[in-house]
C-alpha cells in the first residue's frame, strides 16, 4: 500500500535470518541484525542508484533501521518506524540511536502499545534534531490492531485506519524529501 501511495520504484521486503523457514523463537539482539539489514539495503541502492532510500521497519525492524541509518556506508533519506519498541523488556528507554539520527524520522504508534508509551516517545521526539513526525493510531496495540468496540465507537474500520496511516506516512515522506 505504501509503495503504491509513494509511486515507489521498488519496495524490498525481507525477513531476518532467524525467521527463515517460519521458525519462531526469541530474536537475537537488534545489533546482530544490522549487517544483514545493511546488505539488503546496499543491494537495493545498487539496483536503483540516484533514488532515495526510505527505511521502513516494524517493531525490532524499526530499531534496526535506525541503527542501519546511522552507518557511514548507508545513505538513507527518511526512516519510518512502525511501532518502535522504545521500552525494553527491563523497562529501560531505548532512545540512544534515535537522538543520534541525522535524517527525518516518522513514528507510527498505537495509543495502547505498551512497548512505546506515547508520553515517553514525545519526550524523546523533542531531543531528536531532524524533522520528526508522529501518527497515533487511537486504540491501536503493538500490531496496530484496534478493538472492535473502539472501531464501532469511532464508526471506522481497521482498513480505513490503515489507509489513513499509509496516507500520513506518504505525506510525511514526501515533505521530508522535498525539504532535503
Amino acid at each position: 500500500m505504501l509503495g503504491k501511495a509513494l509511486n515507489a520504484i521498488e519496495v524490498v521486503t525481507f525477513d531476518y535470518p532467524y525467521l527463515a523457514g517460519g521458525k519462531k523463537g526469541s530474536p537475537p539482539k537488534a545489533k546482530k541484525l544490522v549487517d544483514f539489514h545493511a546488505d539488503v539495503m546496499k543491494k537495493a541502492v545498487a539496483k536503483h542508484p540516484g533514488h532515495p532510500l526510505i527505511l521502513v521497519g516494524k517493531s525490532m525492524g524499526s530499531r534496526v533501521s535506525c541503527m542501519v541509518a546511522s552507518r557511514d556506508d548507508i545513505s538513507a533519506s527518511v526512516i519510518v518506524c512502525l511501532v518502535y519498541p522504545l521500552k525494553g523488556l527491563n523497562g529501560a528507554i531505548r532512545d540512544e540511536k534515535l537522538v543520534q539520527l541525522t535524517i527525518p524520522i516518522m513514528f507510527v504508534q498505537g495509543s495502547k502499545d505498551g512497548l512505546c508509551p506515547l508520553d515517553k516517545l514525545k519526550a524523546v521526539q523533542k531531543r531528536i534534531k531532524p524533522n520528526n513526525d508522529l501518527h497515533v493510531i487511537e486504540g491501536g496495540d503493538h500490531s496496530f490492531i484496534i478493538a472492535k468496540k473502539h472501531l464501532q465507537a469511532s464508526e471506522t474500520t481497521q482498513m480505513d485506519v490503515e489507509e489513513s496511516v499509509v496516507q500520513s506516512i506518504a505525506s510525511s515522506i514526501s515533505n521530508s524529501l522535498l525539504q532535503s
